[in-house]
Order: structure tokens, then C-alpha cells, then sequence
């Protein structure tokens, strides 16, 4: 039954992918910085399947967007999520930790609005230089955007999967500096998220229980949640001395360490108890006094 439950699930929120991609905002409508050539987006279906459902990879991206998926106009608490699936940097499993990440927070009152950034890595460039850019201005643009979509402005964070972690930790600690040339009017926007959830994060640890030297961790960095597993021994040391720089710069966090469950398994029903991650995200949520009702006027 359950396994029936999430199969309706899955194919529910990757009809709505494939939907939602005809349906993109370009976040640079001139060309985003640096591209000097237009590459063919490659979608795949193949591969590895994560909960007996396959996973859509998406690389050659040379024109990032956002999609703005909006909870339901009777239950909109006002929060939005931004979401950055992972892949290292190379692909992006955009159904798997992107759309039915959104569907399933929008089922829960939560906006969301879905980045498609730049990947594979850019040659000469850091592994997250082009998609800080997108990300970036993603943000602007959602925050420029508040009244128009029916959003809090003040209630606007950031969500990452795997090196999608990394893209939105980064964003949390680099808010000081637009990474990019101003396109328009929306780039005058606050850069700094509200708040920030890391799962199973990647590529933020460095030497003796340090964090990478490109994360500048310090007070004003946002309320930070980690979800992470102990078996996933590749990466645990991310959430682990992350977490550990969060509190000594006196940052809120939070994180759930679950012993089982590994990596890259979306929100879908492993038969993990790290499943329930979405709702301690939640309570998270509404502990530090993101979710309510939408503001008047919002």
C-alpha cells in the first residue's frame, strides 16, 4: 500500500516537473555571466534508481531559471524555500531533490521556488562560481518578487542537497557581495537568505575538524538546520564540523543525526527512519518563527 501511495506520488511530481520546465523564469535574460556559447540541455532518465523510481538528470545547463511553485492560496504560510537539488556540481537530479522536494513542501503550506543552475563546472572557474551566480540572483529575484507571488520577504531561505548544500551554504555566507554583474532593478534585493537546510551536505569540510576555506562563517550568517546520516561516511564531516562553526560563531542551528540512510535519497521512502526529515524541518521552521499564516497585505 504504501509503496502504491508513493508510486502515485512520484509520477504526480514528475508530471509536474515536466511541466514545470516549460513554464521557466531565465534568471539572466541576456545571457548569464561568463557563457559564451548556448549548450544542449540534457535530460536522463536512465541510471540508478533511488526508492525503485528513476531519477532525472539534468547537465549542459547554460541557461540557469527558477520555477515558482506556490502553496496552495488557502494554506500559504508566507515561507518560501529556494531549492537546489545536487549532483557534484555536474548534474542536477532535479525530480529527486528538486520538484517533489517542492511538491511535498507545498502540500505542507511552504512556497517554493526551484533553481535550475549551471552545471557541469565551468573550466578555470570554482566548482560553485557560476551556480553561486544563479543562486544569487534567484533570491533577488524571488525577494523583488514578494508582492507579486504572495510571499514574506523576511521569510525566504535556502535548501540544498549534496553539493546543492554547498551552493546554499555558500549563499548563507557570501550574502555580503553580489558574485555577479547587476542585470536590472531586482538585483538591488537583500541577498541574504532567512534561513538555511543543509541535507546530507557535501564538500564543507576541511582539515581538523575546520570548514572549507570559501565559507566565511560568522554572526550574521542565518539559522541553520542539518539533516544527515551516520553511514553516509563520505560526507558526515560536512554537517559535523559545519555544525561545529555554526555554534562557535553563535549561529542557530540545528541538526538530526540519523544512523542510517546514506546519501542521496531525496524525501523518498527508503525504509530509513531519516525519511521523516521534512517534518523536523518543519517543526524547525516554525521554532524559529518562519512559517504562520501569510501577512496581511503580503
Amino acid at each position: 500500500m504504501k509503496r502504491t501511495i508513493f508510486s502515485l506520488f512520484f509520477f504526480s511530481a514528475m508530471t509536474i516537473t515536466l511541466m514545470a520546465q516549460h513554464n521557466p523564469v531565465l534568471l539572466f535574460p541576456d545571457g548569464a555571466p561568463g557563457e559564451s556559447r548556448k549548450m544542449k540541455q540534457v535530460d536522463d532518465l536512465g541510471g540508478n534508481k533511488v526508492a525503485g523510481c528513476p531519477v532525472l538528470r539534468i547537465s549542459n545547463v547554460s541557461e540557469p531559471t527558477l520555477t515558482f511553485y506556490p502553496a496552495p492560496a488557502g494554506n500559504n504560510t508566507g515561507a518560501t524555500i529556494i531549492v537546489n537539488p545536487g549532483g557534484g556540481y555536474n548534474i542536477l537530479a532535479y525530480n529527486l531533490e528538486g520538484s517533489e522536494i517542492c511538491k511535498r513542501f507545498n502540500s505542507f503550506g511552504v512556497n517554493c521556488v526551484l533553481v535550475k543552475y549551471r552545471v557541469p563546472r565551468r573550466e578555470g572557474l570554482e566548482k560553485h562560481t557560476a551556480p553561486l551566480q544563479d543562486l544569487q540572483r534567484a533570491i533577488a529575484y524571488t525577494r523583488s518578487h514578494a508582492n507579486e507571488w504572495n510571499i514574506d520577504p523576511d521569510r525566504i531561505g535556502v535548501m540544498g542537497f549534496s553539493a546543492g548544500a554547498h551552493l546554499a551554504a555558500m549563499a548563507s555566507t557570501a550574502y555580503g557581495e553580489r558574485t555577479y554583474p547587476k542585470t536590472d532593478a531586482f538585483d538591488e534585493a537583500n541577498l541574504r537568505p532567512d534561513f538555511c537546510i543543509l541535507i546530507y551536505p557535501a564538500y564543507l569540510s576541511g582539515e581538523n575538524f575546520s570548514i572549507t576555506p570559501e565559507l566565511k562563517v560568522n554572526a550574521g550568517t542565518p539559522p541553520t538546520i542539518l539533516i544527515q546520516t551516520q553511514d553516509d561516511k563520505s560526507y558526515i564531516d560536512s554537517s559535523l564540523f559545519y555544525y561545529y562553526a555554526l555554534k562557535q560563531a553563535n549561529v542557530p542551528a540545528a541538526m538530526h543525526l540519523y544512523p542510517s540512510g546514506g546519501h542521496g535519497y531525496g524525501l523518498r521512502n527508503t525504509g530509513h527512519t531519516v525519511n521523516e526529515w521534512p517534518h523536523r524541518v518543519l517543526s524547525w521552521l516554525r521554532d524559529i518563527g518562519m512559517t504562520g499564516k501569510v501577512k496581511s497585505g503580503k
